[in-house]
């Protein structure tokens, strides 16, 4: 009896715990100021929409509707003071980073597809006025034609990055800029090691994986990222490398699969679904079978 009252206290307190909100979300000071690289426009707001429906609706649910997901901490909807009461920065940081139910997106969307979802959420309070953040004249490259070249050096399993720009048309190499490396896969980007500073010459070096897997040819496809973007725009590279484990892995949809169409569902799918259909209907006939034997019965009892 007393093992049987203690795996009830347990099961209780686990449910009290479970029951509590979490605490409130914290958010360091230099991402609260943070400001969007550029100003909001109708078309960053219309980007900032398809972004929200397809990443974010399932839990804030329809914008006004209220119909966001009973989760705790509850998701919230995107027009109240909950959400309007943050700063872009700390909009911005709370995407990026995630919490609890709620996942992050920084491997998944773009800091441009990332800041539209703001423009969208601000598009709803008409109070808001944006502020943007300034070019530092002192950091900034004053050039154009930002670029990023990659080099592999397999031998070493390292990759090369050169930032360059173009300054009075000579190409000049940019120093100090946070370089992000990704590697492409089905579902988001994969990280590879930190992000990095140029050094003077304009160079990052990148450390590869040994055990990433490619294509059948051993391809993997990377970004290249600048993280500055209130100093330098948008700036980003992808191209395939030789660098990965050789795979061949069938396509999501060349094989028989949950999620694929009816005509490749799994063989034990197809098979549990049609014993499932001919035992309801098994039933139903005989029941009625037996009704039917029953009104017979009946009649012959009567004569």
């Amino acid at each position: 009896m007393k093992i049987f009252a203690t795996i009830l206290l347990v099961l209780l307190g686990s449910g009290t715990l479970l029951a509590q909100p979490e605490g409130e979300w914290v958010v360091p000071d230099e991402d609260s100021a943070k400001l969007s690289p550029f100003a909001f426009t109708e078309q960053s707001v219309e980007s900032g929409e398809e972004v929200y429906y397809a990443n974010c609706k399932s839990c804030h649910g329809d914008p006004g509707e209220m119909n966001y997901q009973p989760l705790q901490p509850e998701p919230g909807d995107i027009t109240t003071d909950k959400i309007q009461q943050n700063s872009d920065g700390e909009i911005h940081y709370k995407v990026v980073t995630g919490r609890g139910a709620m996942p992050g997106f920084a491997n998944v969307l773009s800091d441009t597809e990332i800041w539209n979802v703001v423009a969208y959420i601000r598009s709803f309070n008409d109070d808001y006025v944006q502020q943007v953040a300034k070019r530092v004249a002192e950091s900034a490259f004053e050039g154009q034609g930002i670029t990023i070249a990659l080099e592999l050096v397999k031998e070493k399993m390292e990759l090369l990055a050169y930032v360059e720009g173009l300054d009075e048309g000579e190409k000049e190499p940019i120093a100090g800029a946070e370089l992000k490396l990704f590697a492409k896969r089905y579902f988001g980007n994969l990280p590879i090691g930190n992000a990095k500073k140029t050094n003077e010459q304009g160079r990052v070096v990148f450390a590869l994986p040994g055990d990433l897997p490619g294509d059948s040819a051993g391809l993997v496809t990377v970004n290249a990222t600048l993280s500055n973007q209130e100093l330098y725009g948008e700036v980003a590279v992808d191209t395939a490398l030789a660098f990965g484990v050789p795979t061949n892995k069938p396509g999501l949809t060349e094989q028989r699969a949950m999620w694929n169409v009816g005509s490749k569902a799994p063989i034990w799918l197809i098979l549990t679904y049609s014993l499932g259909v001919l035992l309801v209907w098994g039933t139903i006939f005989y029941v009625l079978f037996q009704l039917r034997r029953i009104y017979l019965l009946g009649k012959n009892l009567e004569e």
